[in-house]
Parts: C-alpha cells; structure tokens; sequence
C-alpha cells in the first residue's frame, strides 16, 4: 500500500499486478529474480526493477519530482526519516507482534519490546513537535513511510503517551490519495474499505 499510496500522490500512471501470497507466487524462482527477498512490493519501470518499499517510493518521487525536495539537504532529510522508519520503528513495532502473536501476555519478552517501541515513538513525537511533517514542511516520501510504518500498530494504547503521533497518523491517513489507495486495494480484493482499513 505505501508503494500504491506514493503513486496516487504523485499521478503517475500505473499497473497493478497483484500476486497470491498464500498460493506462494512470491515464492516462485522468477519472482525471485524481481525481488531478492521474494516480498511485495516490486517495482517494474520498463524494465527498471527496484524492490523493498522505502526504495520504491523514494524511487517513485525522484521520477515524478514530487514528495522529494529539489535541494540535496531536503533529499536527505527524506531519506534519513524512510530510513527511520524503516530501519528503526519497524522491526520493533514487527518485534511486538511477534511476541504478541506467539506468546501472549508474555510480560518478560512483551515489556522490553514495548520500552524499545516507546522510546522509537519519542523520537517521532520529539521531532514532530510544531510540526505537521516529520521531514521537511510539505509532505514527502518519508511521511509515507512514516505513516504506513504506524499503520503496524496493533495495540491501540501504544500511541497514548504521543498525542503529536496520534495527530500526524491521523493527518497523513486523511489525505485523498490514501483514501483512494484504500479504495483501490479494497475494490481489487473485493472487500469494503473497513476490512482493510
């Protein structure tokens, strides 16, 4: 979704080509040679292929001119907050689903993980504070991958102690381009927009 969401911000025209996971398409050889990692999304641009999402949307803004600023310190200020999101308050927020899913109510492995993911959320938070976006004025890429990293968040009471967090969720989630990211995936999955929502 987040690699669909760049796209309807940008216009660019596109395709999707949707690929059944539980019936192991991604798992396929040739798959494979598209993403190393055998994961959704991929990027086919006339024959350019970029896999891993933070790159397909960076990808996506550098060809389109938006989401990205021109000057180089702007660029990197994007690039510094895909990373973060991606590399830091990701795989903890992963991390506690795991624990959440394979041993619940688990408090010995639940309560580090939490303090890890608190103190990733105090980062944003701190950042975001007087602020609307965590990179730069304008929406960018990284608020993309920001937003659709807290998207994870599977136990409500995470954000409480972040009330700049919950703001920004809810800012980024109510632009028109993700909504209409959110009706494409639930039209082509045959759901109502709630079920995937």
């Amino acid at each position: 979704l987040r690699a669909h969401w760049a796209l309807e911000e940008v216009g660019l025209p596109y395709r999707v080509h949707a690929l059944d996971y539980l019936g192991g398409e991604l798992d396929r050889e040739d798959y494979s040679r598209i993403s190393p990692f055998r994961q959704a999304p991929a990027l086919d641009d006339d024959g350019f292929v970029v896999s891993e999402s933070a790159a397909v949307v960076l990808y996506i803004a550098e060809k389109a001119g938006k989401l990205i600023p021109a000057d180089v310190q702007g660029r990197t200020r994007v690039m510094q907050w895909c990373f973060a999101a991606v590399s830091s308050v990701e795989p903890t927020l992963t991390c506690l689903d795991l624990v959440g899913i394979f041993d619940s109510g688990n408090d010995k492995l639940e309560a580090p993980v939490r303090k890890l993911a608190g103190r990733w959320l105090g980062g944003v938070e701190r950042r975001l504070e007087g602020r609307q976006w965590i990179a730069n004025d304008d929406f960018t890429a990284a608020d993309i991958m920001m937003a659709g990293v807290l998207r994870t968040i599977r136990k409500s009471d995470l954000m409480d102690p972040f009330p700049n967090t919950k703001a920004y969720y809810e800012r980024c989630f109510a632009r028109p381009a993700w909504q209409r990211t959110l009706g494409l995936c639930a039209e082509r999955l045959g759901m109502s927009v709630d079920d995937i929502r």
